[in-house]
């Protein structure tokens, strides 16, 4: 049953920012909904807070007509969303340690100098990759509004009390609050491709362009020297075709011309500034023979400008940028260029042009003008971003290459039944036509829609390495990789579209990436990975490149075996791939596809790098940034510096520190992980899929058909018509018992796991020595600390079949308190989060405040499902869903 250890804990210290809004909020309902909708939204909040320190309060919710509930669910929301905005600007969601300067000196004192540091980073990549997945249920608008009141925050902070426009700064906020409460929360429509692109574009152009390159300004500065641009940010969004079909040639064909229209016109804005800033005179300063020679070349012969050699040459810079502006987006720069122009052959011949500027400055007057500046973060930008702004990846499930590869061989005569050949007769096959040039489609050949989608979204891919170049899209993931023959069958498709070159030195222009998804899959990995780098092919491959990256799924491991065997086998798959890629001689680069949610890898990015295994990370690691986490980490520049910041300072230190455990204990730890796996295991496949009757219980107990209303995505929510767990999504699994309070995803099996483990004193050395035990507990305890067994009770109660309820729910709730218990027993504390106060004050603060919104849904949802049509019932249900994913902070 349900702990209520209230009257035990510790006082929650009121945030003053949240103070402050939260007054605001209450002024604009009055103002707004009128006294009577604010009164009785302070008596139920007033109630709510007494009944969670122990009172017995009824929350009065009975009294709420349909129209009031649609405000009410509204208000808490914004309440929720405000103390998220608050929270975030306190440093709630920042973590000790977790900054470059931090991180230098844990090495310096573990004897790792600045030198070692700088070795890494010669060959490091981190990649914060966004995707669409469809877990962010705020629309666009709602948080322009909510990044608007963190600017006007951050200006209050200063003490100023008027903005540049000459407003009343608290005015201002208040004005931002009252659009907030008068946006509409749900969207319309569902969500196209080229709505998430935008959404996607409005993060890489507002943020990561102007934080990047001020992010290695901070490190350049504390490393005493200039360091690689390492950090470049990737996106799936226009390419990612997995279960997608509205994902086609034209998505990515849009998907890259916005980003390249997005960051040309970064820099031209830049170049012209610089135009303005640099005004140099020759009758004052000398110049720099390279720079005179630019300012010829630019064809500049303003008389005003004669003797300013610096604008001359950033007019022609100018020029040629507005000409690659035409070239590569078919529009004309924003701002015309006067002169004309060569196009730029890539950024490369951009970057020289600028050097060559930034070097003379650096040359003359004893280098006062070399500081960097805006010149400097130019340069910067142009390394990091390119003409392709972010790194687009493809993926596709290996079902359909199968598919495409076995028509294309049928249609050549080549194999008239490809899908009937072993696994070794495929290989063969398949190098065999790998080794030759002949191409196998015809533009002669009908083929199904399938086949003629996938050869035009590759060949697309070709014409953008033409254009943009070749950084624009460097991976293609392979969902779902079982076989070396699921890597082999995309190469023949890369093949056809000119990306695959065979010859006595095959080239690779887009790197096949294998998606190791499932338990069993995780298992197989090491093996087809051997068996990948046997291929002289792949040998010859992989040394030109350095490095042959793998990506590991945390979202359809944890729904196939749960929480703790889950986060075990891809700590084991990935040391295992360790010896593998070392046996082979390649760099290992690890694609790490997290979630938001615990159930789906999500947690602090931060405490996860470091937990990976020792020699894993290498300098080199991409991780999935997905829905809310997006807003979340990356909606201002403050807190994209700060997680960028804190990914980077973790990969330092997963990297180059010494491994935390002696042999002796990875030895005894591991050992304890595979019996804990094993019970964990076995309780959650048993509860999940071996349970007659589960897969209706989970139907109707969580709102997971309610969900569906949502439209928060693009793709659909389960792969094919079937309504087995196996065939639905990890993102609605998960975001179905987030709702409903329980979080099964995130612990379940766990609890059985300790409670079965009978050397607990060896569990507490684990928690207290073991990062990477630490980590996967935090999680958990982060979950259950939101979950609710009394809520979920009630939403139990919405089964129709008693008997199957009565029969499955206790056993949840027995897991609950098992993990419950048995965390607090291996961590040694009193409470939840007694380690972690600034987290605990948190997550009890808003809790009041999501309880109301349950009960609210759940009868909503029961009258929904009794044949109320009344629209403002359905409304309801997704406001309080919107709500309740707000107030947790982490739905999918």
């Amino acid at each position: 049953m349900q702990h209520n250890p209230m009257a035990t804990l510790p006082g929650i210290a009121n945030n003053p920012d949240i103070r402050f809004l939260g007054k605001l909020l209450g002024d604009v309902i009055r103002n707004y909904g009128g006294e009577a909708l604010y009164a009785r939204t302070e008596s139920i909040r007033a109630a709510s807070v007494d009944r969670h320190k122990g009172g017995a309060a009824d929350l009065g919710l009975d009294a709420l007509s349909l129209d009031d509930t649609l405000d009410f669910v509204r208000g808490f929301m914004l309440f929720s969303m405000l103390a998220n905005l608050a929270e975030d600007r306190q440093g709630i969601a920042a973590e000790p340690g977790a900054d470059m300067a931090a991180a230098l000196d844990r090495l310096a004192g573990e004897g790792i100098d600045r030198a070692a540091v700088m070795a890494l980073l010669d060959h490091a990549l981190i990649a914060p990759v966004l995707t669409a997945h469809p877990t962010e249920v705020r629309r666009k608008s709602m948080i322009d509004h909510r990044n608007r009141i963190a600017a006007l925050m951050r200006l209050r902070d200063t003490g100023a009390t008027e903005t540049a426009e000459g407003d009343d700064v608290e005015e201002a906020i208040l004005r931002q609050i009252a659009l907030l409460w008068q946006t509409r929360v749900l969207r319309r429509e569902r969500l196209y491709v080229t709505d998430e692109v935008e959404i996607a574009l409005s993060y890489l152009r507002d943020v990561f362009l102007p934080a990047l390159p001020t992010l290695y300004q901070r490190w350049d500065r504390a490393l005493g020297a200039r360091v690689p641009s390492f950090l470049r940010p990737g996106s799936w969004i226009g390419g990612d075709r997995d279960g997608n079909p509205f994902v086609t040639a034209d998505s990515l064909k849009t998907a890259l011309a916005k980003a390249s229209e997005a960051v040309l016109g970064h820099y031209l804005d830049a170049v012209h500034a610089l135009g303005a800033e640099l005004s140099i005179s020759t009758n004052l300063a000398p110049a720099d023979q390279a720079v005179i020679a630019l300012a010829e070349a630019s064809g500049d012969s303003a008389e005003s400008r004669s003797d300013e050699p610096y604008r001359r040459a950033l007019s022609g810079i100018y020029a040629r940028l507005a000409a690659t502006h035409l070239a590569l987006t078919g529009k004309p720069a924003p701002r015309p260029g006067l002169l004309p122009g060569e196009r730029y052959a890539d950024p490369q011949a951009l970057r020289a042009d600028l050097v060559t500027i930034a070097r003379a400055l650096r040359d003359g007057g004893g280098g006062a003008l070399s500081s960097g500046g805006a010149l400097g973060r130019l340069i910067r930008a142009v390394e990091t971003f390119g003409f392709h702004l972010a790194t687009l990846d493809l993926r596709q499930n290996s079902a359909v290459h199968e598919r495409v590869v076995a028509e294309l061989l049928k249609v050549a005569g080549v194999e008239a039944d490809y899908l009937s050949l072993g696994e070794s007769q495929r290989v063969t096959l398949l190098r065999h036509e790998l080794s030759n040039a002949r191409p196998l489609a015809s533009s002669f050949a009908d083929y199904s829609d399938e086949t003629k989608s996938e050869l035009a979204i590759l060949r697309a891919a070709a014409q953008a390495h033409a254009t943009y170049g070749p950084a624009c899209i460097v991976q293609h993931v392979v969902s779902m990789a079982q076989s070396v023959s699921d890597l082999l069958e995309l190469n023949i498709l890369l093949k056809e579209a000119g990306l695959y070159r065979p010859g006595a030195e095959p080239e690779a222009a887009i790197m096949a990436v294998p998606l190791f998804e499932t338990i069993g899959d995780l298992e197989a990995a090491p093996g087809i990975m051997a068996e990948w780098f046997a291929l002289p092919e792949v040998r010859s491959i992989t040394a030109k490149r350095g490095y042959q990256e793998v990506m590991i799924g945390y979202s359809d491991s944890n729904k196939d075996g749960g929480y703790l065997t889950s986060t075990w086998s891809l700590s084991k798959a990935s040391t295992a791939l360790k010896g593998v890629f070392a046996g082979a001689g390649v760099g290992m680069q690890l694609f790490h596809g997290r979630g938001g949610a615990v159930g789906r890898g999500g947690g602090s990015a931060f405490a996860a790098i470091r937990a990976q295994p020792p020699g894993t990370v290498q300098g080199r690691i991409r991780i999935t940034e997905q829905g809310e986490v997006i807003a979340g980490k990356y909606g201002t520049r403050d807190s994209a510096i700060t997680n960028l910041e804190a990914m980077t300072a973790a990969t330092l230190l997963a990297s180059l520190e010494p491994d935390a455990l002696s042999r002796a204990d990875t030895q005894r730890f591991s050992a304890a992980m595979d019996t804990l796996s094993a019970t964990a295991f076995e309780a959650y496949r048993g509860l999940v899929y071996g349970t007659e009757g589960f897969r209706t219980f989970f139907r109707q107990m969580t709102p997971i058909v309610e969900i569906s209303g949502l439209k928060i995505g693009s793709r659909p929510a389960s792969r094919t018509k079937s309504d087995r767990i196996e065939d639905l999504r990890a993102i609605p699994w998960v975001f179905s018992w987030a709702q409903a309070r329980v979080m099964l995803p995130g612990w379940y099996g766990v609890g059985q796991a300790i409670a079965a483990f009978e050397d607990k004193g060896l569990l507490k050395e684990m928690a207290q020595g073991w990062p990477f035990f630490a980590a996967t507990l935090a999680n958990m305890e982060q979950v259950i600390a939101k979950s609710d067994m009394g809520i979920a009770a009630r939403y139990a109660a919405l089964v129709e079949d008693r008997a199957l309820a009565d029969a499955i729910f206790p056993q949840i709730e027995g897991g609950w308190s098992q993990a419950h218990d048995g965390l607090l027993e291996v961590t040694g504390q009193s409470h939840l989060l007694a380690a972690h106060p600034a987290l605990d004050a948190s997550i009890r603060l808003r809790l009041p405040y999501i309880e109301p919104l349950n009960l609210l849904q759940i009868e909503l949802i029961k009258r929904r499902r009794a044949g109320d049509q009344d629209e403002r019932i359905g409304e309801g249900i997704l406001l309080s869903i919107n709500a309740i994913a707000t107030a947790l902070r982490n739905s999918g």
